[in-house]
């Protein structure tokens, strides 16, 4: 037992740089893969310039988060602190939109693995793909695979390792080391080169250069298992520094050595980049690892919302049904719900094969940052009040605003918004109704109790108030 506790504590202790470490493997994914790529054709190699102020945004969030987790440690994060702010249905608005939103990034890793599959085998269609990665990733969690965690670690550092080898590869191309390149490289310094969309294009993009950091509250959960809390938003700035820096490089390079016409949706930027007669078999190795990496992050997701959905279900914020689990151990219900949701996904995928993964990333990188505003505004109420914190507040809420506004001004994009207020609004409305439910429940328990409980009337006036009463309810029912 006491072999046990210890164990458990030395499993808690990170130290700060370690925390930065996981932040930085576990947020790169297919929305920088596969997203960037999106953001470049949307904005143009000035893009770079989103990525850099979508840090700053995140970074403010985080800060927000790693700080109200110092201060108030709570199981629940950043829902439990909005209920804290604002009341119960501002945590059950909190945890529904994290959950839809997870669901909808599960539904864009299904759709960016897809297409990496294609690359490989082009006639086969995308929801064959989809349908086979999304049974794979339910059973792994419905088994509840113990080595999992291990394995995650060892498809972090292949990630990492992709970084690092196009880097490496593509400094070889543009120096020349490396001949048979299938673009010419070139500097774009100009303003239409920079800025071939104009203002409106790099406005649209910015939804997708804060999708890539999508994750930082994950990494603010994790906060608690440092060995100083205190030392939170000191990993969350070198976490933040080092993915703008990796994000920035390696973008800058792609955007040097493929012309704009060139990047697309459907292809990874960097498998473009890495394009040359001589190294033929690179892009199909780094495509096998963006797969891996895409699967990886997909199914950190998915067991992300299902843990979500028994939480929610087991605080009455969602149906008890998916609290439960079949034989004690295996999250049946809550796994059939969710894969209702990427059956959706996969069926978008069916009926709209040229535009699903610009809808779902859209959708997705608003519900995120939805679920972040949620996060900045419980922080304006819970910690203490600051000019600096104010200012950094009201900057990362601006930056937010700035990123879903600018959805409105793309075909592609717009649509995606679209879909954000439909799930919105069904969450409001499912809010109001659980929120009256419970106003009743609450009402009973307080003592306005149904008619036909007479034999408890003489109660009424006992001290003890409201505990009493139910108290006695109870021995009443169980003696009968």
């Amino acid at each position: 037992m006491n072999q046990t506790s210890s164990k458990t504590k030395e499993e808690k202790k990170l130290k700060w740089w370690q925390l930065s470490l996981l932040g930085v493997a576990g947020t790169i994914g297919t929305g920088y893969y596969l997203g960037s790529g999106l953001a470049i054709s949307t904005g143009g190699p000035a893009v770079l310039l989103a990525y850099i102020l979508a840090a700053v945004g995140t970074y403010v969030v985080f800060d927000a988060l790693a700080r109200m987790t110092a201060q108030h440690p709570e199981q629940g994060s950043f829902r439990s602190y909005a209920k804290k702010a604002f009341g119960s249905w501002a945590g059950f608005g909190s945890g529904w939109m994290y959950w839809f939103s997870e669901l909808l990034i599960m539904g864009s890793q299904l759709t960016a693995l897809s297409i990496f599959s294609r690359f490989w085998f082009p006639a086969v269609p995308m929801w064959v793909f989809a349908a086979g990665f999304g049974a794979v990733s339910l059973l792994i969690v419905f088994f509840g695979n113990k080595g999992f965690d291990r394995v995650e670690n060892v498809l972090a550092i292949i990630k990492v390792a992709a970084i690092l080898m196009f880097l490496v590869i593509a400094a070889a191309l543009l120096a020349g080391w490396i001949g048979g390149g299938k673009y010419a490289p070139k500097l774009p310094l100009s303003y239409s080169a920079l800025f071939p969309a104009g203002g409106l294009g790099l406005w649209s993009a910015f939804i997708f250069a804060f999708y890539a950091y999508g994750g930082i509250e994950v990494i603010g959960i994790m906060s608690y298992r440092l060995q100083k809390p205190d030392d939170a938003p000191k990993a969350g700035k070198v976490m933040l520094l080092a993915l703008a820096a990796v994000y920035v490089l390696s973008i800058g390079l792609a955007v040097t050595m493929v012309p704009f016409k060139a990047f697309n949706s459907k292809e990874s930027p960097f498998v473009l980049a890495l394009s040359s007669d001589n190294l033929a078999f690179v892009p199909h190795l780094f495509n096998g690892v963006l797969i891996i990496a895409g699967f990886s992050t997909m199914t950190a997701s998915l067991y992300a919302i299902t843990s979500m959905m028994i939480t929610l279900a087991q605080e009455g914020d969602a149906p008890r049904l998916f609290s439960k689990k079949w034989k004690d151990k295996y999250p049946f219900f809550a796994l059939c719900l969710i894969s209702a949701g990427l059956v959706g996904a996969i069926m978008m995928s069916l009926l709209l094969p040229g535009k699903v993964y610009e809808y779902i990333t859209t959708a997705a990188g608003l519900m995120i940052l939805y679920n972040w505003s949620f996060i900045l505004l419980s922080s304006g109420r819970l910690l203490k009040p600051s000019k600096l914190s104010g200012i950094k507040r009201w900057t990362g809420l601006l930056l937010i605003g700035i990123a879903v506004t600018g959805t409105l001004f793309h075909a592609l994009s717009r649509p995606g918004f679209y879909i954000s207020l439909l799930i919105l609004s069904l969450i409001a409305l499912s809010d109001w109704i659980v929120q009256r439910v419970k106003k009743k429940h609450a009402a009973v328990s307080a003592g306005h109790k149904p008619p036909e409980d007479k034999e408890m009337n003489e109660h009424e006036t006992l001290p003890g108030g409201p505990e009493f009463r139910i108290t006695g309810i109870r021995l009443r029912k169980s003696k009968l």
